[in-house]
């Protein structure tokens, strides 16, 4: 099987590569540099089909993910379901099914089958699941049983998969030797080190990454390569651990672009704000460009309940340096699995922080938004405003919610005293020429 990169290599350009480049508003010329360069990634499983492509990378609008998916106190499927849906209008650009509880099968296929965007997973949670439910142990699972999961995952039309990769046995001989507060945060990444302390063994994800990159290049599935040391409180931030784990990640994405197999790279986490930039460069450094997927990061830890915010504040800062996928961050992070309201939320913020970078990086298109809200917000065209929104029906309910009657045209924050019609008003533009 050919993966996109061997086709494009050869002067073959696929249609969702021509697709691609036309709604990130660039030449396919550069979409296809950055595409062979791996400093671009188009997450498409050679079983699926998308009308409208995701690209991820240098140059492009930022994305972003939404995690979803069961766990034992919650299991309902339909309730999952409601969410991907929920995720979709907000305008994620990816979903992630982590479910842990159910027939993850199924619940994986009903995700694939509904979801128009590209769908990715973290097999080893599987693995453990069903290491779990046949052996009474989450972590006496054998390689062999890791990896065929893995290739499961690849088959039913996953279009990216996480992968633990960058944990060996000398990161968890530092971790041992380290002053971390909280040593692992990664569900992933603590199952991982769980087994390889269980079994007295490398990580399987690492010492066969070979096997790993054949089964991605059989269905062209992207590999995001993750941080399963990521700092999980600003304490612990931009440690020996997780550098030392970021090293190992370059290695095996220069693997991966040997291969023609796609490969992102997964950062921290908890960071204070200071550091961001500086952690966005040297991963672009260490990794050769290869696109970067941050979970926030989030700048303090003492915000529960409002950390998609805290993670906002991250997030605009490291899309500004470079950083090019954000998972999003619900309020509920921290507290619990998220509702419907708390996937919508998390969507729309992480959107906004992107979105913010998105103008500072100068991506094609993104501050015409902005000087179309301006215009419309300078002509007091509510419905132009609403529009416009990036949250059209919060924007709409907001200002109906407040409507006033002593100045029809204006919100009720000035009334007649509003700014805007002030100015319209009284302002007059000389117009007479200069001779």
């Amino acid at each position: 099987m050919t993966t996109v990169i061997d086709r494009l290599k050869k002067g073959s350009v696929p249609e969702n590569v021509v697709k691609a480049a036309s709604i990130e508003n660039i030449s396919q010329e550069l979409m296809i540099e950055g595409l062979i360069a791996g400093e671009i990634v188009l997450p498409n499983n050679v079983n699926r089909e998308f009308q409208r492509p995701v690209a991820i990378g240098k140059g492009l609008r930022t994305k972003v993910n939404a995690n979803i998916g069961t766990s034992s106190d919650f299991q309902d499927i339909d309730y999952e379901l409601k969410k991907l849906q929920t995720a979709l209008e907000a305008g994620a650009d990816a979903v992630m099914d982590l479910s842990t509880a159910g027939n993850l099968d199924s619940i994986r296929s009903s995700m694939r089958s509904r979801c128009s965007v590209p769908l990715g997973t973290v097999p080893i949670y599987q693995a453990m699941v069903e290491s779990q439910t046949t052996k009474g142990s989450m972590i006496d699972m054998t390689v062999d049983e890791i990896f065929a999961v893995i290739e499961k995952h690849a088959k039913s039309g996953v279009d990216f998969i996480t992968v633990h990769s960058g944990i060996t046995r000398d990161t968890v001989e530092s971790l041992k030797r380290g002053t971390r507060v909280a040593e692992v945060v990664s569900r992933g990444g603590a199952m991982t080190v769980a087994w390889m302390l269980r079994h007295d063994k490398e990580n399987p994800l690492y010492e066969y990454f070979d096997r790993l990159v054949g089964i991605a290049r059989e269905y062209d599935v992207t590999l995001s390569l993750g941080d399963g040391m990521r700092p999980g409180c600003i304490a612990d931030a931009s440690d020996q651990v997780q550098f030392q784990e970021l090293l190992t990640l370059g290695r095996l994405v220069e693997i991966s672009k040997a291969e023609n197999v796609q490969a992102l790279v997964e950062g921290p986490g908890h960071m204070p704000f200071d550091q961001i930039e500086s952690n966005v460069r040297l991963e672009k450094e260490i990794c050769g460009g290869a696109p970067y997927y941050l979970l926030g990061p989030l700048v303090t830890d003492i915000a529960p309940g409002y950390d998609h915010i805290t993670a906002a504040i991250g997030g605009t800062m490291a899309a500004s340096k470079g950083a090019d996928f954000l998972c999003y961050v619900t309020p509920r992070e921290h507290l619990g699995l998220p509702t419907l309201e708390d996937v919508h939320d998390g969507v729309i913020v992480s959107r906004i922080a992107g979105h913010a970078a998105d103008i500072v990086k100068g991506v094609p298109g993104a501050s015409d938004w902005d000087l179309k809200m301006a215009k419309a917000r300078k002509s007091l065209d509510w419905k132009a405003q609403q529009e416009l929104a990036i949250d059209p029906a919060k924007a709409r309910d907001s200002y109906e919610e407040r409507k006033g009657t002593i100045a029809a045209d204006a919100c009720t924050m000035c009334s007649e005293f509003c700014a805007m019609k002030l100015i319209s008003d009284y302002l007059e533009v000389d117009e007479t020429p200069i001779c």
